[in-house]
Order: C-alpha cells, then structure tokens, then sequence
C-alpha cells in the first residue's frame, strides 16, 4: 500500500504526457473533419498549485453539439492534495446525460449521472485506501454574454459519492484580435470543499475562448487559499475540440 501515493502520481503525469502526445493526432483528425458536423467534442483540464487535478472527458450530442437538445459527458480524473501532516490522491470518474439550451444570449445546460471514486491518504509513508464510493452527480452550466463584448460563465458540481461541491464563476471583456489572437479577459472565482472537512477557495484572472489551430482554451491564474495551508499561486489550462 505504501506505494498508492506514488503510482497514483505516475498515472496522472502519465496523462498529462499522453494527452500532450495525441495532440497533433487529434489536431489531424479535426481537420479532416472541418466541413462536418461534430457530435463530440474532447476536453481536458489541468489545474496545479498547493493541489493538483487532471481531469479529461468527451461531451456527447445526439444531433450535434453546437444545436439544442440532449447531450452526455463522461470524465476521468485524479489529483492530490496535502491534507494535514500527509497527502491524499483522489482517482474519479462520471457519466452524466443532460440538455443545453441555447438562446440569443448564450447557453445553459442541466446534467444529472453518476460517479464514482477511490481516495487513498499517505502519512508518514504508510498509505491508506479508503473503500471505493459511488453516487449522484448533478451539474450545471452556463456561457452568457450579457453585451457584444462581454462573457458571464458559471459551473456548479455537487457529487453525493465524496459529499463534494465545486463552483466557478467568471466575468470577462472581450479584446481586440492581435495577430488572430482574441480572448474575453476578466476575474475569477472558484470554491470547493468535502467530506474530509477540506475546503478552498481560488481568486483569479483567466482568459476564455482563444483558439490555436483546432483547439480552443480557456487559462487561469492566481492565488489559492486554504484554511491550513499558506496562500499560494494556481494555474490552470483547459483546452476543447470537435471530434
């Protein structure tokens, strides 16, 4: 068990050089299928500082994914964190069927699924596992622009299987293209917390929605405070495309 921790560290480095790996794979495919209607769309976060997530996932539409009507997204992450004297590493996964709605001013959309979880807590180099947990996802989201120049999002996640809840919220202007460059620029605010008591809370700026080449991407940076930890620094990179 002593080596959980350390394998669980493997796996999520492991990712983070497959994805980078498919990259241009992916970037291949997407142009092959520009002219077509997409019906999936692959995305991938990373988020590190005090803690560290890799989340990866695809989104689903039965028609396609730019039009209303039902959609399904399905995700695997892991991460860890300090929590006291030792750290914990979490491995996730979820499948939730949902609807979005588009209208004139942007579009929101309702998710309900399940996931399910596997934590693991190291201290003093002896590795605990806890019991696997399943339950209840139910998230929601919205991508709003209130004017021609501005983007309101807003994304809540509460999951029954580690009594989690995750929330972010964001308000960005748009500025001008330089060198086919254009993002919309602004603060964000994030908060989380769980079964173990643990709790943080991110304040940031982030840019949202720039493409490079076939993907799009949204980056985040700022501080990250936690109530037994020093303040400090987070990034995060998030980054989307049709299938």
């Amino acid at each position: 068990m002593a080596g959980t921790g350390r394998g669980l560290e493997r796996i999520i480095r492991s990712a983070i050089a497959g994805l980078a790996l498919a990259a241009p794979d992916l970037v291949s495919r997407g142009a092959r299928a520009q002219d077509d209607p997409a019906s999936v769309l692959l995305f991938g976060t990373l988020e590190t500082g005090p803690s560290t997530f890799l989340t990866a996932g695809a989104k689903l539409a039965l028609d396609r994914i730019d039009r209303e009507g039902f959609v399904a997204l399905a995700t695997l992450g892991g991460g860890t964190r300090r929590e006291g004297v030792g750290r914990r590493e979490t491995a996730s996964g979820a499948a939730v069927l949902g609807y979005q709605w588009f209208r004139d001013w942007g579009v929101i959309a309702a998710y309900v699924g399940l996931e399910g979880s596997l934590e693991a807590l190291t201290t003093g180099g002896v590795t605990r596992l806890d019991p696997s947990r399943f339950g209840a996802r139910l998230q929601g989201e919205l991508w709003a622009r209130p004017t021609e120049t501005t983007l309101l999002t807003a994304t809540a996640i509460l999951d029954s299987s580690r009594t989690a809840a995750w929330g972010r919220l964001s308000w960005g202007w748009r500025v001008a293209p330089w060198s086919g460059w254009s993002a919309y620029l602004g603060p964000e605010l994030a908060l989380y917390a769980d079964h173990t008591g643990y709790g943080k809370w991110t304040l940031g700026l982030h840019a949202t929605d720039f493409a490079i080449g076939r993907f799009r991407f949204r980056t985040a940076t700022g501080l990250q405070f936690e109530p037994e930890s020093p303040v400090g620094p987070y990034v995060s990179v998030t980054a989307w495309t049709p299938w």
